[in-house]
Formats: C-alpha cells, structure tokens, sequence
C-alpha cells in the first residue's frame, strides 16, 4: 500500500493528503483538498480546527485524550441485563432505562456522553502511523459536506455505560469517507448515521474491534456496532472487518416513511454472537460478497426491510443482470443460515445508481485475507 502521507516538496513546501479515493457512494468526497497540512499543539487548536468553516487537512500525529476534557455528570443509571459478569449499565438517558430495572447513580465523563468533537465541511482528518487518534470522546458529522476520516483510532469512549458515547455520529451530510480507521471500547454505537438524509457516504476498510470489558450480553462482545434510521441515505459500507460483536451490524431502517439505500459489500464479519444484518422498514439493502465466519445470524429473518442477500447462482444471475456487472455470492462459513431474501425491490431501487452499479467488488474468498491484511489503522501508513 502507498504511503498514507503522500509528501511532494515543491519549493520546500510538503503535502499530505489523504490516500485513495472512496469507492461507492463517497467517491466524490475530498475533504479538506490541497489545503496546506497543519499539525494541532493543543487540544483547543484541535476543537477548532475541526469545528471551523476554514479548508483544512489536520495531521494528528499522537492520541489527544479527551476523557477528563469536558468534566463528569453523576446522575441516574440502570442496569437493563441481569447476566454475569459485567454488564453494561445505561445511564438514564431521556428516561431510557425501564420502570423494572434496577436502578442506581454512578458519575460518567461528559466527553462522549454529551460531547463531540463537532466537524465542519472540507475536513480531512488524518492519523500517523497506528498510534494516532481519539480517546474518550467521538466526533459528530452533523449538517456539513466533504469530509474524510482517514487512519485515526477512537477508543475509551464510557464504556461501561448505554449512552456513554457514539464514535462517530453522521446526520444531514453529504459527501463523507470514513476510512482505515480502528474503534473499540465505546458505549453505544460505534457508527450512527441520525434522520437527517446524508448521502454520498462510503464506510470503508475501519476495523471496528467488539471485544470489551462490559457488553450486553456479559460475553465481551460489543452490541452497539451500526445504527442506520435515516431518511433519503445513500451509504456503501465495503471492506471493513466487524470483529467479535453481537448485534447492529448493521441495524437499518426502522421508522416508517423513512428510506435507506445500503451497499454492503466485501465486509468480513468474524465471531459474533448475535446478529449482523437487520434490514427493518424502509430500508434497502443489497448484501453482496461479505464473508461471514462464526456469526450465529448473519441477517435477521421476518424484518420489514428490503433486502436482496446474494447466496445462490440464481441469485449471482439476476444481481448480474440488473446491474449490468458481475455480482458476489456471500459465503457462511461456521454461521447460521439465511432464508431466501431475494427482494425484486432492492434490483430496481438500486440498478441506476453509480455508487452501486459501477462498484467492482473482489471475489469473496479473497475477502478475509484482503480484509485482515488492509482494514484499520497503519495499513496505509
């Protein structure tokens, strides 16, 4: 892989840029552009760099912890799950917990459960190496345009607690990359794309790692992994490696009146204990050469969501046809199965779209060797 900092020197002067191009429907993201490469001192610096309305290309080149940042809240919480050991607990979030859960107070960081890193339009946010990065805190992607997130780490986001924290939250957005970048250990979701319509948005090649001290089901396998309710979305979700989660993999749709187009392609989803794709109401979904290892359900059966999951030749066939391309089968290897969920719908919803029609995905049984081999920080450093 190429360099993750393409350096040119012309006339003493260096620029980094962000490697590749999105595939899907990001592709015509490009962030911050030429802008000249900065290099934040401070934490203060960072929060506004980010949040302006100023072009910029921001090299992080360490992790700038933000868990202390934003001080702590002590307030109500629950405890939703009854099993052992370690639970997460949920703070009572706009009287989230239930009337019959146990109930208690703890204190909890604010970065993160009520703190973002706000993102203006024309960011490029870049990682050095595998070490640079979040901590304690996500970044909110909210009513802007082009933006790219490439090789940064955000971790160490409330973990204990429902409603500790979201990775990184997306709404009424258009044009945004989030690429070759590692999340673990936060408290709710890893990615969450909220109601307002965000299109042009392509999640690729991030290593979102489950394995956590405190999860639902007291197994160390993290449920909160995608959340995707949104109206008018258009989202690629390609070459990532879901690893050791149990539900939201991802969770789609769910409002009524509201829509999804998703391609979900060329994923590898290893070791999970509960379910990846959910495809509910007003969601369309096109599941295409994802690699499913160990994963106890790989789409939710009886959901109210479109959803075409290519398995059999006939299924390759008619993918084929509509889109004018050579489709991939999934492969279930150690999983559960999956019923026949070939819907005409998702065919003529998503035939004419480029990001999904031009996509040329690679063979799945290249999938988890590529996949391990590119997905997550350092890979294109």
């Amino acid at each position: 892989m190429r360099s993750l900092l393409l350096l040119a020197f012309l006339g003493g002067i260096s620029t980094v840029q962000a490697i590749g191009t999105a595939k899907g429907f990001g592709s015509a993201t490009t962030g911050g552009g030429s802008a000249a490469p900065a290099t934040p001192t401070s934490k203060e610096q960072l929060i506004t760099w980010l949040s302006d309305s100023t072009p910029r290309v921001i090299l992080l080149t360490s992790i700038f912890d933000f868990t202390s940042y934003y001080g702590t809240t002590t307030g109500p919480i629950c405890k939703p799950w009854s099993c052992t050991p370690n639970p997460q607990l949920a703070i009572n979030t706009s009287g989230w917990c239930s009337s019959t859960a146990p109930t208690g107070t703890a204190t909890w960081y604010n970065s993160g459960a009520s703190r973002s890193l706000v993102v203006g339009s024309n960011k490029t946010l870049l990682g050095k190496g595998s070490s640079s990065g979040l901590k304690g805190i996500g970044l909110s992607i909210r009513g802007v345009s082009n933006v790219i997130i490439q090789n940064i780490v955000i971790s160490d986001l409330n973990s204990q607690y429902v409603w500790g924290g979201d990775a990184i939250d997306i709404g009424g957005s258009t044009n945004v990359w989030i690429d070759h970048n590692y999340i673990k250990n936060v408290g709710r979701q890893m990615l969450v794309i909220h109601f307002e319509p965000s299109t042009g948005i392509t999640i690729s090649n991030n290593y979102f790692d489950g394995r956590a001290t405190y999860s639902t089901g007291c197994d160390g396998h993290h449920y909160w992994v995608f959340l995707l309710p949104g109206q008018g979305d258009q989202i690629t979700i390609a070459q990532n490696y879901i690893y050791y989660t149990a539900g939201r993999g991802p969770h789609t749709g769910g409002t009524s009146g509201n829509t999804q187009q998703v391609h979900i392609v060329n994923n590898y989803f290893n070791s999970i204990t509960g379910h990846a794709l959910d495809s509910d109401i007003g969601s369309v979904v096109l599941a295409e050469g994802n690699y499913f290892n160990s994963v106890k359900t790989p789409s939710v059966a009886g959901t109210a969501g479109s959803e075409f999951f290519i398995q059999s030749s006939s299924d390759v066939a008619t993918c084929n046809a509509a889109m004018g391309r050579t489709c991939q089968a999934n492969t279930l290897v150690g999983s559960g199965s999956v019923a026949a969920r070939v819907d005409a719908a998702v065919m003529k919803s998503l035939k004419s779209l480029d990001g999904v029609k031009k996509y040329t995905p690679i063979a799945t049984s290249q999938v988890p060797s590529y996949v391990l081999a590119n997905a997550g920080v350092g890979k294109v450093n």
